[in-house]
């Protein structure tokens, strides 16, 4: 039986284009609650979906706005997943490192209105202000316990492509890499005999830190990407019960996706290929 006292609290964050958001990604969210729950040693208590920034550049992608606002439409009626705008809202492209220090810190401080613009570097998770013992009653220090309890993990959400993607030259810095599995963790959604194990393997920074790497297998495969979404969508083709309705129902208002709007940014780099192709120089 779960413990209370002995659980791990765990924020799922998940990071990503949502170009546009597909009911598969909000399994991902569903499949990982699942995972850390049946341990017994975490227990989720929210998911946080983070649009990507259109500073980001990627072909194809389109407004922010249009990209909350759809993801906002297919948690609507979630009880614990919700859509935070704060990536989206920033001028520049901001590293996924970044994004996670954000929420770590939103969680850490009383104060809501914190936005952590510099992102500071994170401290040691779990650390905690040492208290003072409490001579008067016992009764009361029993009810003052969850004010000092650990602050919740924040564990990136992804699937097998973006752990990959680690390996991409250029598109990930290495000590951001470091820093993201060392002190906050990865949870990674992939099918059953996956090469993302293979992968953790050949990678020293991730096989250093595996024990900070959740894989979850997904026994009931789902092939539904953006991409596919958006092809079909070109060739107006049905995308019923690929997305949630209400999100169709959004595109199909808005005359969201098209040859035009795939083409938009094409010929562009990439803000991280940008920025660290560029800082690799300097």
């Amino acid at each position: 039986m779960e413990d209370p006292e002995k659980t791990t609290e765990v924020v799922l964050l998940a990071c990503g284009s949502f170009n546009p958001i597909t009911n598969m990604h909000l399994r991902l969210f569903e499949l990982a609650k699942d995972y850390f729950n049946e341990t017994g040693k975490y227990k989720v208590i929210k998911g946080i979906i983070s649009p990507v920034g259109d500073a980001y550049k990627k072909k194809g992608l389109i407004s922010a706005t249009h990209r909350v606002t759809m993801a906002k439409l297919a948690t609507k009626n979630s009880d614990w997943v919700e859509v935070d705008d704060w990536e989206s809202s920033q001028s520049e492209w901001l590293e996924t490192l970044k994004v996670l220090r954000y929420h770590h810190q939103k969680l850490s401080s009383p104060d809501p209105t914190n936005s952590l613009q510099n992102a500071i570097p994170l401290t040691k998770p779990g650390r905690k202000r040492k208290q003072e013992p409490n001579r008067h009653d016992p009764v009361k220090k029993k009810n003052q316990s969850p004010d000092i309890k650990s602050v919740p993990q924040v564990k990136l959400l992804c699937g097998s492509d973006m752990l990959e993607s680690f390996g991409i030259p250029n598109l990930w810095k290495l000590e951001d890499i470091t820093e993201i599995v060392k002190n906050h963790g990865l949870v990674c959604i992939s099918r059953a005999g996956n090469s993302v194990q293979k992968f953790i393997y050949e990678s020293d920074i991730l096989w250093r830190h595996k024990n900070n790497i959740h894989l979850v297998e997904e026994w009931i495969t789902n092939d539904i990407s953006s991409t596919k979404i958006r092809r079909a969508l070109r060739r107006g083709q049905s995308i019923r019960y690929l997305v949630p309705d209400v999100v169709q129902a959004y595109i199909e208002k808005n005359n969201l996706y098209s040859p035009e709007s795939e083409d938009r940014n094409a010929g562009v780099v990439l803000a991280p290929l940008q920025k660290h192709a560029s800082d690799s120089k300097n």
